[in-house]
């Protein structure tokens, strides 16, 4: 196991063994168990919480659009090119395609101005 600060890596075996062990899970009738002033306290004494101030009321959450289906034809040489991105390969097409809506619809919108 190699620690940097309060990151932690382990190798695929280490985490073999820790699943073996019984390591692997979250100690959930302890978090249970728990008052609400007790979660506050540990919050509160969490480094990384220090200062984070979340105003829940204004949260809003955006759901994905739903994707087209699509049969096009494009250049065996770009195809490849992604499918040897690995796997999300489409997901990285749609991404430039997005990218360039994205810098066609500023561009419009700044040659209005």
């Amino acid at each position: 196991m190699e620690k940097k600060g309060r990151i932690v890596s382990y190798t695929d075996k280490e985490l073999r063994e820790m699943q073996e062990r019984g390591e692997d899970e979250s100690d959930w009738a302890r978090a249970a168990a728990m008052t609400d002033a007790e979660i506050e306290a540990a919050i509160a004494s969490d480094p990384d919480e220090a200062g984070m101030v979340v105003d829940w009321s204004t949260v809003t959450t955006e759901l994905p659009q739903p994707k087209a289906v699509l049969n096009m034809r494009v250049d065996n040489d770009v195809l490849e090119f992604f499918r040897n991105e690995g796997k999300g390969y489409q997901t990285k097409i749609n991404a430039v395609l997005r990218s360039y809506v994205d810098q066609r619809l500023l561009r419009d919108l700044k040659s209005k101005f």
